[in-house]
C-alpha cells in the first residue's frame, strides 16, 4: 500500500526500497465545473537542479517540446491535452541510475497552458496528485494529493525527488506560481 504524503512531508524513496532504480512519476488533476469556453490543458514537466536549486543548462528542463534528457534518466511521456479519465493524466519515467551526479534534485510541476489567455487557474482544478510508482511491478510506493489549497495560481511545483547521502527521497511541496510555465521556469533558471 502506497504511503500518503501530506504537504512539506519527506520520506526515504531508496533507502526503504533496496534495489529501486526506475521509477514512473504519474501526475493527475479533473476539471471543476468550468464554462470559459476553452479547454482546459494541463502540461507536467521536470526541472533537474543542480546543487543551488537552478537547472545547469536548458537542457535539464524536460517538458512536452524536450520530452527526454539526454542521459535517459528522466523522459516525459505524453501531452494528455483534455485530461479527462481516471488515472495519471501525464507520467514522466525517472530511471535513478541514469540520473547525472550533477543533478541534486527533480521537481515535477504542472502548469495550465495559455492560462491568463483563457482566465484559468487553479482554484479551477480538483482532484490533483502526484504518486511514485515502482516500475518494476508496478507497485505504488507513495501519493500526495494536492487537496484545495489553490486559487489564481497558474503553475505548481508538485513534488520533488532529491539525494541525500547515496540515496534518494522524496518530498511533497504543493507550492502555487502565478505567471504560468515562464515564472516557473525562471524561477528554475531556465532561458525563458
Amino acid at each position: 500500500m502506497a504511503i500518503s504524503l501530506a504537504k512539506g512531508q519527506k520520506i526515504d524513496l531508496t533507502k526503504t526500497n533496496p534495489g529501486l532504480s526506475k521509477i514512473l512519476i504519474g501526475l493527475g488533476w479533473d476539471i471543476k465545473r468550468y464554462d470559459g469556453g476553452a479547454q482546459f490543458d494541463l502540461d507536467a514537466s521536470a526541472f533537474l537542479l543542480g546543487d543551488n536549486e537552478k537547472v545547469p543548462s536548458d537542457d535539464e528542463f524536460i517538458f512536452y517540446n524536450q520530452p527526454k534528457h539526454k542521459s535517459g534518466g528522466v523522459e516525459y511521456l505524453g501531452d494528455n491535452r483534455t485530461g479527462e479519465g481516471a488515472g495519471d493524466d501525464e507520467q514522466i519515467k525517472v530511471d535513478l541510475s541514469k540520473v547525472p551526479e550533477n543533478i541534486k534534485a527533480i521537481s515535477f510541476t504542472v502548469t495550465i497552458h495559455e492560462a491568463d489567455e483563457r482566465k484559468q487557474n487553479f482554484g479551477q482544478v480538483e482532484n490533483a496528485f502526484i504518486r511514485v510508482v515502482d516500475e518494476a511491478n508496478n507497485t505504488e510506493l507513495i501519493r500526495y494529493d494536492l487537496g484545495e489549497d489553490f486559487s489564481i495560481e497558474t503553475a505548481i511545483v508538485v513534488g520533488k525527488l532529491y539525494r541525500q547521502g547515496g540515496e534518494w527521497k522524496f518530498q511533497a511541496i504543493g507550492s502555487g506560481f502565478s505567471g504560468g510555465l515562464k515564472a516557473l521556469g525562471q524561477n528554475f533558471g531556465v532561458n525563458v
